[in-house]
């Protein structure tokens, strides 16, 4: 490991021009933008600004000063040029799903909405590729497979709105990352406008391509390097059988116990996922799945692969939650039942606006072994800070997502919760684990950055950076702290947009 030195980081870019409604330069600009996109392509009005405030992390809010709709790469393209000739930052945002501010507009600008560019360009399945543009959801794309044989693996929790783009620029997970790998396993080759508004390609159609992996380096940049207009992405075939299993536990302890069993067993199940009791009384609630509400936790367990195998690997499973003490397990035994199964854990996240009218998601990561240290350290928090915590979270790979449920409108409870998911994170770190599974550092996590790197790694990264947005016009203040002290700091002392509101 490399030791840290004393070398400060490089000092911010030259400030960029702040943006006020009314003014010579803000009228011309829009003007501009009006002429290239025209009348539907372009809101400035503060109403209608509003809605794009924030993304899926609500803790913190500020509205762009201009919001437009290309719906080709050269649109993007001219539009980021007129960015630089009038200096002001800009970013990019898909469906807004992002549970780290990855689309917080700070310092105002323009927000280059992709949700214009959601064609699927082509389909390859000879070579098992689909190119696809950046605002194609996720699912629709799914949906365009079915009957061919081949699948998109990615399937994030928000699948049924989350984008293309939005899931390359924070290397999205899902429920089946266990096995089948994040984004950056399925991403093949990529266009892409740089910040100065010229247009670049990397990777391609194939496999292995010359040279260095640009690609691979540019999936997870969380739209720091530029703005992903069209992705090459991997298709994977469709296993000959799956078996999908719903285990009732009566204690969240019995239920970790079996995860960690089955993977030790040698089992590596296509999907193993948790909810607590918080989160089945929530779900059955909104869409009556017949949970039992005492129960301490659910399993959702899913395998896949060849038909002569997965007997086998059934029975090891059961074998293993009986040994657990589980209480219940049924058997998806049809394809309605499935999907029965699957609605009850994609559907969770909508069915807890029923507990709260506001909440937080987390997303730390332990080792398998520890999570029921962590989940009690959760149980914990939530008593010493006065906050309901619910969880449901990608169990196989000790990936936690504790969901804090607080009132917005509250100051003092948001203040809470940032404290909170702080001592949730330090314990994450403390256990052998990181801040991030899949959801990105965005700006909620910068302060975590200096913990997990040290300063010549922090350097280097932003060395990388800086080659792609030398001047930070594009997705300013994202992922990387704009200095570094030696002094630990909190979420609230360093949170961007207290340090840049607009």
């Amino acid at each position: 490991m490399v030791e840290p030195t004393n070398q400060t980081m490089p000092h911010a870019a030259p400030l960029l021009e702040e943006l006020e409604a009314g003014t010579p330069s803000f009228s011309a600009l829009v003007q501009k933008l009006t002429q290239l996109l025209g009348k539907d392509g372009i809101l400035y009005d503060a109403d209608e600004l509003l809605v794009y405030e924030c993304d899926g992390y609500i803790v913190d809010k500020t509205a762009p000063d201009i919001v437009v709709f290309p719906s080709s790469t050269e649109q993007v393209s001219a539009t980021v040029k007129l960015c630089n000739q009038f200096n002001v930052p800009f970013l990019a945002r898909g469906a807004g799903t992002s549970l780290s501010g990855g689309c917080l507009p700070i310092g105002g600008g323009v927000m280059i909405v992709l949700t214009k560019m959601k064609k699927i360009l082509e389909i390859n399945l000879r070579d098992r590729y689909a190119i696809v543009e950046p605002g194609m959801v996720n699912l629709h794309l799914t949906n365009a497979l079915k009957g061919t044989g081949y699948h998109y693996a990615p399937d994030p929790s928000s699948q049924g709105s989350c984008t293309i783009g939005g899931n390359i620029a924070t290397n999205s997970g899902g429920p089946h990352t266990l096995k089948y790998g994040v984004t950056t396993n399925h991403v093949l080759g990529l266009e892409a406008v740089m910040p100065d508004g010229t247009i670049i390609e990397l990777g391609g159609p194939t496999a292995e391509v010359p040279g260095y992996d640009m690609h691979g380096l540019y999936v997870g940049n969380e739209g720091t390097f530029g703005i992903c207009t069209k992705a090459t992405v991997r298709l994977t075939r469709d296993p000959e059988s799956l078996r999908t299993m719903l285990a009732v536990f009566q204690t969240i302890a019995d239920a970790t116990k079996s995860i960690s069993a089955m993977i030790a067993a040698g089992i590596i199940p296509a999907a193993l996922e948790m909810m607590d009791q918080g989160i089945i009384q929530a779900v059955e609630e909104a869409f009556h799945f017949g949970f039992p509400l005492d129960a301490g936790a659910v399993l959702l367990i899913e395998v896949d692969g060849l038909e002569i195998a997965l007997d086998e690997e059934v029975r090891q499973i059961l074998e293993i939650c009986h040994a657990c003490n589980v209480r219940d397990i049924q058997s998806a035994n049809t394809p309605e039942e499935r999907l029965l199964i699957w609605k009850s854990r994609k559907q969770a996240f909508g069915a807890i606006g029923r507990l709260s009218p506001s909440y937080c998601t987390q997303d730390g990561v332990v080792p398998r072994t520890r999570l029921p240290e962590i989940l009690e350290f959760i149980e914990e928090t939530s008593q010493r800070f006065g906050l309901r915590i619910v969880n449901v979270f990608h169990a196989g790979d000790g990936n936690v997502h504790p969901i804090l449920l607080f009132d917005e409108r509250d100051q003092k409870q948001i203040q809470t919760v940032l404290e909170a998911s702080e001592a949730i994170l330090e314990k994450c770190l403390e256990l052998g684990g990181s801040v991030t599974g899949e959801h990105g550092i965005g700006v909620e996590k910068i302060n975590f950055m200096s913990r997990i790197f040290n300063k010549t790694d922090l350097a280097t990264m932003e060395t990388v950076r800086n080659l792609f947005n030398p001047r930070q016009i594009c997705s300013r203040d994202k992922v990387l702290p704009q200095h570094q002290t030696d002094e630990k700091s909190t979420i609230t002392q360093s949170h961007p947009t207290r340090r840049a509101p607009h």
